[in-house]
């Protein structure tokens, strides 16, 4: 046990203490808590590489006709809607952490890509998009002549 002395004449000594032991305790709870960015949905992977990129997706639940894809230039846009789970009228949510709804994720490449080629597989709830770069955004080696 510790034994603190107090100047009990004055009341203020006692009310800074309190306040230095909330400071310290409020600074202890904003240390132990960070916050936790929601990613995108939905969450995607990217890969890129001289030839083109790939891209894929996480989308459970749905089906290809549920979902949009577009691409203008370097811009990918995948848009679409999760349904709601259908359930009785009679029955309440313990706890609902699968959302629904539209949504739309646009994505900026790193290059211009050639649209008439891009090409979408849906397997397992994953979409896989093949994203071939525009030969004339590809980089080419230009050949040195000698005089």
């Amino acid at each position: 046990m510790v034994w603190r002395s107090y100047d009990f004449g004055s009341p203020w000594r006692e009310i800074e203490r309190l306040q230095r032991e909330m400071n310290r305790l409020f600074a202890d709870l904003a240390t132990d808590y960070t916050p936790r960015v929601a990613p995108g949905y939905p969450a995607m992977n990217i890969w890129t590489n001289e030839e083109g990129g790939v891209i894929t997706a996480e989308l459970p639940g749905l089906s290809p006709d549920d979902i949009d894809i577009s691409v203008v230039g370097e811009t990918l846009t995948l848009s679409g809607e999760r349904k709601a789970d259908k359930v009785g009228d009679d029955v309440r949510y313990h706890r609902q952490e699968r959302g629904y709804g539209k949504f739309s994720r646009t994505i900026q490449l790193p290059f211009q890509v050639d649209a008439d080629k891009v090409e979408a597989v849906f397997e397992k709830g994953v979409l896989h998009i093949a994203l071939p770069r525009a030969e004339a955004d590809k980089p080419r080696k230009i050949a040195v002549k000698t005089a």
